[in-house]
């Protein structure tokens, strides 16, 4: 005898749909799972038999074959428990096979018939859309937000028989949590003096430009960092259902829809290569610069981190994707995100004060040796940041807010839509010539940089993107002049002047 029900795994971030075999006949009493499941998807078969008899359902003596398909695919975690519990009730003829048609079912269960919620919902329930999902009552809002046909959201596998047998009708879906407290957003007008700093930070939300921060301890670099993710505005659907998806396969706590608001990633410097790439041994999970979508991925004391680390950052940050291959398979993450870092000049921090750094020459080369340049040549934006002024620090007189310097980010955003992308940064160099042509004096000025060595290939695409970027900002025509260019090639150029003290 064989029935077969309908669920799904997770692989990276993304689910796939697997059908669950199960076959019954005579023999020795076993239960064998086939189709490269891992441990814990083995394991089921001790929670299912376990679940089925503390349902008060019957668990008939029989050699029970089931086979997880597609076969070559591997399979991990408990989230096939509830479809293998459904596919056996109806191949011993405890529920119709009909009722199974049409329905999926995704989630864990307990030794006493509990139906839990599993990581990865959302990507889960999204592979399954055209069916009616079968999931645990916790994970029904966040199903809810792939929007399939029908979303049931089941307590129990003694329930799920009755109802399935129609001896009961679905449950009622549960009450709409209530809504979470607003999280008070830094804001930027806490940031005294640094005129500059504040500068980069809105061009970095405005034009999505990767931005570098380089100055002595206690300076604000991380308090800056921490306040331009609230100057970017709210993610579109699609942006929003990626940056969900990915949260949602690392098991991050969601809210009761989709993560609408861009999120801040602040991983520590001892952070390996899998934590900031991603990876694993048994199950493939995304690392920060994927959890990262579509939001702020702000590395502190980037001089710390390991240079191997920063360098496998450089195609994710080209690309907007990272391919991770393991033994366990292959997967593809996204990885758009907005770089922000900060770091000190030395190890001690005060390299350019004078008679105050303790490192020497060699030191600190070896210092900034750390970052090779691909890296640095990523960082649209590269700025010193230093002490503000003692009299401005004491008079306490704030900046411009986070709500009016948000709304001028929102406006330049909506003129890179009105180019057919999502920020500046995005522009192709065709896409570039078309909208935001050179001046005369601008072209001389970038062919005297190139000639010399001064500005890389990238970097002159980025430069003019940054032009643009400001000029949207200023809600100028996009003609990119000297005075303009000037003031991106500065934005640009700062930090490699204080490279000069500190290697001489």
């Amino acid at each position: 005898m064989l029935a077969t029900a309908t669920a799904a795994t997770l692989v990276g971030v993304d689910g796939h749909v697997v059908t669950v075999e199960v076959h019954i006949s005579s023999g020795l009493p076993s239960f064998t799972i086939v189709g490269l499941p891992d441990a814990a998807c083995r394991e089921a078969r001790d929670r299912v038999r376990a679940a089925v008899l503390s349902s008060g359902l019957e668990w008939p003596q029989g050699r029970v074959t089931v086979n997880l398909a597609p076969s070559g695919l591997r399979k991990g975690g408990a989230v096939l428990d509830l479809a293998m519990a459904v596919a056996f009730l109806a191949v011993t003829g405890q529920l119709p096979a009909e009722s199974l048609r049409g329905r999926a079912f995704v989630g864990e269960l307990g030794l006493d018939g509990a139906i839990r919620g599993v990581v990865g919902v959302l990507p889960l329930v999204d592979a399954l859309r055209d069916r009616a999902v079968v999931v645990a009552p916790e994970a029904y809002h966040v199903a809810r937000v792939a929007a399939p046909r029908e979303v049931y959201a089941v307590g129990s596998l003694s329930t799920l028989a009755s109802v399935l047998a129609a001896r009961a009708p679905w449950p009622d879906p549960p009450h709409d949590p209530p809504a979470p407290a607003a999280v008070p957003v830094p804001d930027l007008g806490d940031v005294i003096g640094q005129p500059s700093a504040r500068r980069a930070v809105e061009v970095a939300a405005a034009g999505g430009h990767h931005l570098l921060m380089l100055g002595p301890p206690g300076a604000g670099k991380t308090m800056l960092a921490r306040r331009l993710v609230g100057l970017l505005p709210e993610l579109s659907r699609e942006c929003a259902m990626e940056a969900t998806r990915v949260q949602s396969a690392a098991g991050l706590p969601l809210p009761t829809g989709l993560a609408t608001r861009p999120i801040l990633r602040s991983p520590h410097h001892t952070a390996t290569m899998a934590a900031l790439v991603g990876g694993g041994t048994t199950a493939i999970r995304p690392g920060e610069i994927s959890l990262a979508h579509r939001g702020v991925l702000f590395l502190d004391e980037l001089g710390e981190f390991a240079p191997s680390v920063l360098d496998a950052m450089r195609q994710p940050l080209e690309e907007g994707t990272v391919q991770v291959s393991r033994a366990a398979g292959a997967c593809t993450f996204p990885t758009r995100f907005l770089l922000v870092a900060a770091m000190n000049p030395c190890p001690c921090g005060q390299a350019g004060r004078p008679n105050s750094c303790r490192c020497s020459d060699v030191v600190r080369q070896r210092y900034l040796r750390r970052l090779s340049g691909p890296l640095l040549d990523r960082f649209d934006l590269r700025i010193q940041v230093q002490p503000p002024d003692p009299d401005q620090l004491l008079d306490g007189v704030r900046g411009e807010p986070t709500t009016i310097v948000a709304s001028r980010v929102r406006a330049a955003r909506e003129r890179a839509a009105s180019r057919g992308v999502e920020t500046n940064v995005e522009l192709s160099g065709a896409q570039l010539e078309h909208h935001a042509p050179l001046t005369a004096a601008a072209h001389a000025a970038l062919r005297e940089r190139l000639r010399a060595g001064l500005l890389s290939g990238r970097g002159l695409h980025r430069v003019r993107c940054v032009a643009l970027t400001l000029c949207d900002l200023a809600d100028d025509e996009p003609e990119i002049d000297a005075d303009r260019l000037n003031e991106a090639l500065t934005l640009r150029a700062s930090v490699d002047k204080l490279y000069a003290p500190a290697a001489a």
